[in-house]
């Protein structure tokens, strides 16, 4: 039985896979062993490096990108370390789980989830505890909506000597960040959110810094489906592949990355930049609040707009799905029931799509009885696309 039909999926991820991806997933199917599929494996990981800027060779874990969230924690953490965490999310929070399993003593640097991480308290923190050896931040946490500055989170983290782990899931490939450039040891993305492919691969970035700190940690897995020692150099060596890959989410990597370099990385981030910005002009001007304390918190990649008082988030977002066709994402863990959020990823990166979701968002308010400015927000929307 087939799927019904979706909405217009205005999500957070999974987002709509661009057309490219999902005809190439309809690939006949290669065996994993043959040198044919070895061969295309290998072009395809030299094709993800270079998209990710990286001069060390990417590694891609055949499952959602948690997996590779929860794969870097159990490579690179032990019992012996001491670990910063910054949160400003759920996400961000999240990640101290997989620490704590792993050992070892985790220092929280939280903020409220409508702020972000501030780099000078960053740095306050290594002093006051020099023995801290890993970072871990989430770049972009979609259930907030906010964006933390991570190129001088690096900075700070290099100066220190630690090690960064970087959840980039939903922000790379939607604007300009690279693992080298922000100082990354393991930087963790996914083809399924800003790359407009499918959920199935998580794709990393690894320093040498971190391959040799994961060798020398008794603790990362081996043998395992969260190893990541079992791929390094997979392709270089010839030996089997640890588990069988995704073949046809390879397929569909390759299909997102190849769309993603021509229409130009620059071309994707001003799209996804000025979508983003006619959305949260058209939020505005119908009299709604966006979730993040300050504009200049919001992410290009997501729009988290505050529920007002009295509303229901299902029944703005279920009224928005049945009567205009849109589907929007509700918040999730803190920010469930608070806010409403929109997505900018990937193919959902049209500025049109602001339009069609701001139009779907007024009359969902108005049905609940709220009184909102919808030809402002409109004529907002179409101001910030036509550059007036």
């Amino acid at each position: 039985m087939a799927p019904p039909l979706p909405p217009l999926m205005l999500t957070t991820g999974p987002v709509t896979a661009y057309p490219e991806v999902s005809e190439a997933l309809s690939r006949p199917i290669l065996y994993d062993g043959d040198d044919a599929f070895r061969g295309y494996y290998a072009k395809v990981l030299a094709l993800l490096g270079r998209v990710m800027g990286l001069s060390t060779p990417p590694v891609i874990l055949q499952g959602e990108a948690i997996l590779g969230i929860e794969a870097a924690a159990a490579g690179l953490i032990g019992p012996q370390d001491v670990v910063l965490n910054l949160v400003s999310g759920v996400y961000g929070q999240g990640f101290g789980r997989y620490a704590l399993r792993a050992g070892a003593e985790v220092i929280e640097l939280a903020v409220p989830f409508d702020a972000a991480i501030d780099p000078a308290d960053v740095a306050r923190s290594l002093r006051a505890r020099p023995d801290i050896g890993v970072v871990a931040v989430c770049h972009h946490d979609t259930p907030s909506g906010t964006l933390n500055p991570l190129a001088e989170i690096g900075a700070v983290v290099a100066a220190h000597g630690a090690l960064l782990i970087v959840d980039a899931v939903s922000s790379f490939g939607g604007m300009e960040v690279f693992p080298e450039a922000v100082a990354a040891d393991l930087f963790i993305t996914s083809p399924a959110k800003c790359l407009g492919g499918t959920p199935g691969l998580s794709l990393l970035g690894v320093s040498d810094r971190a391959w040799a700190k994961m060798r020398a940690n008794p603790q990362a897995p081996r043998g395992s489906f969260l190893s990541l020692l079992d791929w390094q150099d997979v392709i270089k060596d010839g030996r089997a592949f640890p588990v069988t890959p995704s073949i046809a989410e390879i397929y569909g990597l390759e299909a997102a990355l190849a769309r993603h370099l021509a229409e130009g990385e620059r071309a994707v981030w001003d799209r996804h930049a000025l979508t983003a910005r006619a959305t949260r002009a058209g939020i505005l001007a119908l009299g709604l609040a966006l979730w993040p304390t300050r504009e200049a918190l919001c992410s290009p990649t997501t729009t988290a707009i505050r529920i007002p008082d009295g509303l229901s988030d299902k029944a703005l977002r279920d009224h928005a799905r049945d009567r205009s066709g849109v589907l929007l994402s509700l918040g999730r863990g803190a920010t469930a029931g608070k806010v409403l959020r929109i997505g900018h990823m990937g193919p959902a990166a049209q500025p049109d799509h602001a339009l069609r979701a701001v139009t779907a968002l007024a009359a969902a308010a108005s049905a609940q009885g709220l009184a909102v400015d919808r030809p402002a927000g409109e004529s907002a929307v179409r101001a910030v696309i036509d550059g007036v």
